[in-house]
C-alpha cells in the first residue's frame, strides 16, 4: 500500500492546527525548512523517514497517528481518533452520535 501524501499533509496540517502553532514555529521545532512545511501540508513532496520522525516529535504524535490511513491494520488507531473527537461530547451529543453510528454501520453491512 502507498503512502498519500495528501492525507499525510492534511493529518500534519490538523495536528499543528491543534497545537496553535505556524508552520514556521513547527519547522523551527522540527528542523525543517517552512517551505517545506508548506509542501509537505499540501502533499507536495514526499517525507523521508528522518523527517516524519522529526515531525511527528514536534507534534506530539506517533508516526501512526501521521500514517494510519496507509496502514493495513489500522482499526486501532481509527477507535483512538474516535475516542479524541468524543472527549469533549455532552450526553446527549454522545447518545446522538451513538444512535447514527448504529446506523450507519447497519446501513454499510447491508
Amino acid at each position: 500500500m502507498a503512502i498519500d501524501y495528501g492525507a499525510l499533509g492534511k493529518r500534519i496540517r490538523r495536528f499543528r492546527e491543534e497545537k496553535g502553532i505556524t508552520q514556521a514555529q513547527l519547522g523551527e521545532i522540527a528542523q525543517v525548512e517552512p517551505s517545506n512545511i508548506s509542501h509537505i501540508e499540501r502533499g507536495a513532496t514526499k517525507v523521508s523517514l528522518p523527517t516524519l520522525l522529526r515531525l511527528a516529535n514536534a507534534l506530539e504524535v506517533t508516526l501512526d497517528d501521521l500514517v494510519y490511513h496507509s496502514l493495513a491494520k489500522s482499526a486501532s488507531i481509527s477507535i483512538k481518533e474516535i475516542e479524541t473527537l468524543l472527549k469533549d461530547c455532552n450526553d446527549t451529543e454522545l447518545k446522538a452520535i451513538a444512535k447514527m453510528l448504529k446506523t450507519t454501520k447497519e446501513i454499510m453491512r447491508l
